[in-house]
């Protein structure tokens, strides 16, 4: 039987105020998309990154319960995070492209979302970001980035992405 070691258990909290994530949703909440929406990142640290990011979630999708995770990507890789006085747990995975990142909310349903690098320049960042809000977008998001760089015309920012 294997012992889980007690840093493996122990809960990280960010010693900053969870700061405001650059983030674009589908506004409507369809199943029907490939992603909900695209993220941006400032850092691969998950400790100061991933509290904002839950808890705009949490306000336009419902609570966040766990976070799935690409094991590339990222500086550290806590196992659980404290984050507006609860526990959530993080999963790393090899499997999990670097491009994604999916909540899981208390209610089964789940928040698939592209990861953009935090040095994307700020025009093909938002550009990415809206892509993936949209609810016919059909690019997968490790494919994401690459259609917005080859594409001469970006989508343009409008309603169609609710911005965070």
């Amino acid at each position: 039987m294997t012992h889980a070691t007690a840093a493996s258990r122990a809960t990280t909290i960010s010693p900053t105020p969870p700061s405001t994530p650059r983030l674009r949703m589908e506004p409507t909440g369809s199943r029907r998309t490939l992603l909900d929406g695209g993220w941006w990142p400032r850092s691969t640290d998950p400790v100061a990154e991933l509290p904002g990011l839950v808890l705009a979630i949490d306000k336009l999708r419902g609570p966040v319960t766990r976070l799935v995770l690409a094991a590339d990507g990222w500086d550290t890789h806590p196992r659980r995070l404290g984050v507006a006085g609860r526990v959530l747990r993080l999963g790393y995975f090899s499997s999990q492209p670097v491009s994604l990142l999916t909540a899981l909310r208390d209610n089964g349903d789940r928040v698939d979302l592209l990861v953009v690098p935090p040095e994307t320049a700020s025009d093909t960042a938002d550009a990415a970001m809206v892509l993936a809000a949209v609810t016919s977008n059909q690019v997968h998001p490790q494919h994401i980035l690459l259609a917005v760089a080859a594409s001469s015309n970006p989508p343009a920012v409008d309603d169609a992405a609710e911005a965070v």
